[in-house]
């Protein structure tokens, strides 16, 4: 993966488990930090879920492209530019790229107390496969 962070989120990016031809920039405003992401047709991220005591979670905006974000459990929901997602702490879920389409967005984790992310299994083929 090409990273081009300048500050601490590197880390985190280089723990991102996404394609290694994605282009993941760091931004950072006030206590809020996240990563804007250009993803490649077939392109997704693993499961994961963002812990936190209280608070925390992550929030999704489409930049350009067309994605999809899906929670466990739950149907895929398509991202188009200007869409925004709110994820809760605790919830597991994915997002990435249409099978058709690159994809680019930012990811902003929301501050929180303890938080952790822990990244769990990849989105397998047949459930990638479901989407338009």
């Amino acid at each position: 993966m090409r990273t081009k962070q300048r500050n601490n989120l590197a880390e985190t990016a280089r723990h991102e488990r996404v394609a290694q031809n994605t282009d993941v920039y760091a931004v950072k405003a006030r206590n809020y930090k996240g990563l804007r992401r250009g993803s490649p047709v077939f392109c997704s991220n693993n499961w994961h879920i963002h812990h936190a005591k209280t608070s925390g979670g992550q929030i999704l905006v489409c930049v350009a492209g067309r994605g999809y974000y899906q929670e466990e459990g739950k149907e895929a929901i398509e991202m188009k530019p200007g869409d925004c997602i709110n994820i809760p702490a605790e919830v597991k879920h994915w997002h990435g790229a249409a099978p058709d389409s690159w994809f680019s967005h930012l990811a902003v984790e929301v501050p929180g107390t303890e938080t952790s992310n822990e990244w769990c299994e990849p989105v397998s083929d047949e459930e990638y496969g479901k989407l338009k």
